[in-house]
């Protein structure tokens, strides 16, 4: 099912975001549901002890972007989610319903006010979220349905004559999932945030790629059942001086033949911008860290180095952008305090950039300036197809949305023979930043 939102204005789903969850600044104080629709970064921080010192978040680069394939490949998958569905704590006494029947109404209406700010509504059931409203997989579903419904919502204000494309789609496999994309805005080229909510039994490909990042996943009758969600995005901007942005963050959950139940979170966020511009650098470099500061200390800088080791074009030697920070397999040191981190990090996209490409979004530019864009975003299309995990995983993967694979390349790129920049230009510039990653907030 395919429907066009102008503006994300149109239709039932459209409405209700608009008329529910209003502009981003007023995210917390006229959705129904304020609490659960704030706006990105307004939400309390929660603090949390040792996150990402167990074995698996040890495990660096070499991990990869296992979770990101296993996604990729399973749901073609392409911010700010917030908290617990909650129960009434009170009941009025002239109520004639007991108490029970009163509280799981008024969780019934929360849920619905809280979907209402949604693109479109949940991809699993009400009535299946309704049964389950603490388990990590409600919580996360509706952390990235949240996280998709807000950065469109910013997308289209920066726009203004957005047309976003809200595709929802199921796998016959299990689950399904809904993809919003933009082509050919005012401000921006392509734009896509995704959301998969998937499930069924892996296949011998998927386990044999986990099982090398350390898993000990024992089939039984070579089934190994699984659930995964994320949300992913990619937003290429006209103007070669406002940068690529990406983001993704997911949770992936295995059963094994002794019923035990392996999970772990993974996602990150980068910036690739055509010409640098340190104030840009620093300012999204530094809100990543204020998201991850509350939950660790070493957390930016091990998660920004896995991040510039990830992104690496070998054959160029060089990164696809300036980098931001990136995780896989991270699954302590409770997955309570794994969710929170990555709740901080969703609510951290918005503001990280955003205000970057209000700043650029009317720079002027010389035709060179726009050739040199469509040259880097050449280098874009050889890092997802010749390196990203996720990517390849997916086009060989049955059942995988191919388009929602695919949505992360540019509209338009160019590839030029022996292509050089003169010494001590922009264009050199940025490329000794892709060469030397640097430390952006000290």
């Amino acid at each position: 099912m395919a429907l066009h939102l102008g503006g994300l204005s149109a239709g039932l789903w459209g409405r209700a975001a608009r008329a529910g969850c209003g502009e981003l600044r007023a995210w917390s104080g006229r959705c129904a549901a304020a609490r659960r629709c704030r706006a990105p970064g307004t939400a309390r921080p929660e603090h949390s002890r040792g996150l990402g010192h167990g074995a698996a978040a040890r495990g660096g680069p070499r991990l990869g972007s296992g979770l990101a394939a296993a996604l990729a490949g399973l749901a073609g998958l392409a911010a700010a989610a917030l908290g617990h569905v909650r129960r009434a704590e009170m009941v009025p006494k002239s109520s004639a319903r007991s108490p029970p029947a009163a509280r799981e109404e008024e969780e019934e209406d929360e849920l619905s006010r809280r979907c209402s700010c949604f693109m479109t509504p949940p991809v699993t059931d009400l009535r299946e979220l309704r049964r389950r409203p603490g388990d990590i997989k409600t919580r996360m579903e509706l952390l990235i349905l949240e996280t998709q419904a807000q950065v469109c919502q910013a997308l289209s204000q920066v726009d203004g004559d957005a047309r976003f494309s809200v595709d929802r789609w199921e796998r016959k496999e299990g689950g399904g999932g809904v993809s919003c994309v933009l082509q050919d805005g005012r401000v921006f080229e392509k734009a896509g945030v995704n959301v998969s909510v998937v499930h069924g039994n892996l296949s011998e490909e998927a386990a044999k790629q986990m099982r090398s990042r350390g898993k000990a996943l024992k089939a039984k009758d070579g089934k190994l059942p699984f659930s995964a969600m994320g949300v992913s995005s990619v937003i290429h901007p006209k103007n070669p001086h406002a940068p690529t942005m990406h983001f993704n963050y997911r949770y992936f959950e295995v059963e094994d033949v002794d019923g035990n139940k392996h999970w772990w979170f993974g996602g990150g966020c980068d910036l690739t911008p055509t010409y640098l511009n340190q104030e840009d650098a620093v300012h999204f470099h530094r809100t990543l860290k204020e998201a991850c500061d509350p939950h660790g200390p070493d957390l930016y800088p091990k998660f920004k180095k896995w991040c510039d080791d990830y992104f690496f074009i070998t054959h160029r030697g060089e990164r696809r952008g300036i980098g931001g920070i990136f995780f896989d397999d991270l699954d302590s040191p409770s997955k309570e305090e794994v969710f929170r981190f990555v709740q901080s990090c969703a609510q951290a996209v918005v503001p990280s950039y955003i205000p970057l490409v209000k700043k650029h979004c009317e720079d002027s530019f010389t035709p060179q300036e726009k050739l040199w864009q469509q040259l880097r975003r050449g280098r874009y299309v050889e890092f997802n197809l010749v390196y990203d995990r996720g990517t390849k995983f997916g086009l060989f993967t049955p059942g995988s949305r191919i388009e929602s694979i695919l949505m992360s390349l540019p509209l338009t790129a160019r590839w030029e023979y022996m292509h050089s920049p003169s010494e001590n230009s922009k264009e050199a510039e940025i490329l000794e930043v892709l060469r030397h990653p640097r430390d952006w907030v000290h």
